[in-house]
């Protein structure tokens, strides 16, 4: 069985026309590996296997076979990969190309990217390349790397909790304020 690339684009309305592009590139490049792409209300590939939505069996399935998944930057879709053992190259949608309304999915995959629980892909020359090495290592290959920076980060994040934590400081404990009642000079 060749090896599989499967694409998600989701179920937004805005067309996700860059990441089909680049699915079908990638196709073009290595015609001994099947990629399939399921790219919602945007243009269908004219290279890789193309379906516009898909049932959630079949997509469920399709993301436990498959040797490498990308994603638009949906923080449910990232879960799904994550689950099937995947560190997803994540695609995030782009408002300035019209394929979202704002930036919430660059915003967040720069967040999971920074500790490795997906490889953010924001060209097509990284994004062919992350696809190749993706099949040359295998899922594990890229999960254990990405395992080994998030392991690093919550380290790192829990170190500084723990010193926060074992810091003496003084304690100021405050006092009860005194009511004054100033009465009308007129009153006195």
């Amino acid at each position: 069985m060749s090896a599989l690339v499967l694409a998600l684009a989701g179920t937004d309305h805005h067309p996700f026309a860059r990441l089909v592009e680049w699915m079908d590139a990638a196709a073009a490049r290595r015609p001994d590996v099947r990629f399939v792409v399921q790219h919602g209300a945007g243009p269908a590939p004219r290279v890789a296997e193309g379906h516009g939505f898909l049932a959630h069996d079949h997509l469920s399935r399709l993301v436990q076979e498959a040797d490498a998944v990308v994603c638009h930057g949906g923080p449910g879709t990232i879960m799904d990969a994550r689950a099937a053992g995947h560190v997803p190259l994540c695609v995030p949608r782009d408002p300035r190309l019209g394929e979202h309304v704002d930036d919430h999915q660059q915003r967040f995959v720069a967040v999971v990217g920074e500790v490795g629980l997906v490889r953010p892909v924001t060209s097509l020359e990284g994004f062919l390349t992350d696809v190749d090495g993706v099949l040359l290592l295998g899922r594990g290959g890229l999960a254990s790397e990405a395992g080994d920076r998030a392991r690093r980060a919550a380290l790192t994040l829990a170190a500084r909790e723990l010193d926060e934590l074992t810091t003496v400081r003084p304690m100021r404990i405050p006092r009860p304020r005194r009511s004054r009642t100033v009465l009308p000079s007129g009153d006195r």
